[in-house]
C-alpha cells in the first residue's frame, strides 16, 4: 500500500528488453535506498514494482509486458516519481493508494492560473468512460503516483473530464511539472469508491 505522497523523482538510466517485458535500472537520490531490501515494492508512476537488485544508488526491477501495456512512462529513459511501501506506522498523508493504475488518460489542458509565488495550475484529465462512477467533486483520484484531489467532473459521451488544482510544491516536487497537453497520465482511482461500487452493484443484483 501507498499514500500518493511521492517521496523522490528517480532517473530511469536504461531499459532493456527481458522475455516479453523489460529489464529497467533506476538511479534514486543520495541514500534514498537506505532501508529498502530486496522484493521491496516502490510506486514508480504509480505503479507498484519490485526491487530485485540495489546497487549504491540505484535498484533494478523486471516489468511485464502485461503490466506495460496497462501503463505509460514505465518503457523509455527519463525522471519517474517514486513511493516507497506505507508502514503502519506512518502518517497518510494523501489517501490509500494501491499502486495499480486503473487506466490511461490524456492531459487536456494544463496551465497556471495566477503567477504570484503562491499561484495554482490547472490540470484537466480526460479519463477512460469506465472510470467516471469512482470520480467525484471533492475525491481523490492518483495521476502518475501522485495523491490529488478533484476539483470538478465533467461526463462526455466518451469520457469523464476532470479538473485538478496544482500548487507550485507539487509541481516542483514531482514529474507532474513536466506535463504537456496530448500527454499521456496513469491514473488509480480511489480505493474506497472502488469497494462502495461493489457493494451497490452486488446489493442490486
Amino acid at each position: 500500500m501507498f499514500t500518493g505522497i511521492i517521496t523522490a523523482v528517480g532517473q530511469i538510466t536504461s531499459a532493456q528488453a527481458k522475455g516479453d517485458g523489460l529489464h529497467l535500472q533506476v538511479e534514486v537520490p543520495q541514500g534514498y535506498l537506505d532501508d529498502v531490501v530486496l522484493g521491496d515494492s516502490i510506486a514508480m508512476q504509480g505503479a507498484c514494482m519490485t526491487a530485485t537488485q540495489i546497487v549504491g544508488n540505484t535498484f533494478n526491477l523486471d516489468i511485464s509486458r502485461e503490466s506495460l501495456n496497462k501503463t505509460v512512462g514505465l518503457d523509455t529513459v527519463g525522471p519517474v516519481n517514486l513511493e516507497k511501501a506505507l508502514r503502519l506506522n506512518d502518517r497518510l498523508g494523501g489517501h490509500l493508494v494501491s499502486g495499480h493504475v486503473d487506466g490511461v488518460g490524456k492531459v487536456l489542458h494544463f496551465s497556471e492560473i495566477s503567477k504570484d509565488a503562491y499561484g495554482s495550475w490547472l490540470l484537466r484529465i480526460e479519463a477512460p468512460k469506465e472510470l467516471a462512477p469512482f470520480l467525484a467533486y471533492k475525491g481523490s483520484i492518483v495521476i502518475n503516483g501522485v495523491s490529488l484531489t478533484v476539483n470538478k467532473t465533467e461526463d462526455t459521451p466518451n469520457a469523464c473530464v476532470v479538473d485538478i488544482n496544482l500548487i507550485p510544491h507539487t509541481l516542483q516536487n514531482t514529474t507532474l511539472g513536466n506535463l504537456k497537453v496530448g500527454d499521456s497520465v496513469n491514473l488509480e482511482i480511489d480505493l474506497i469508491a472502488r469497494y462502495v461500487a461493489r457493494m451497490l452493484e452486488t446489493q442490486s443484483s
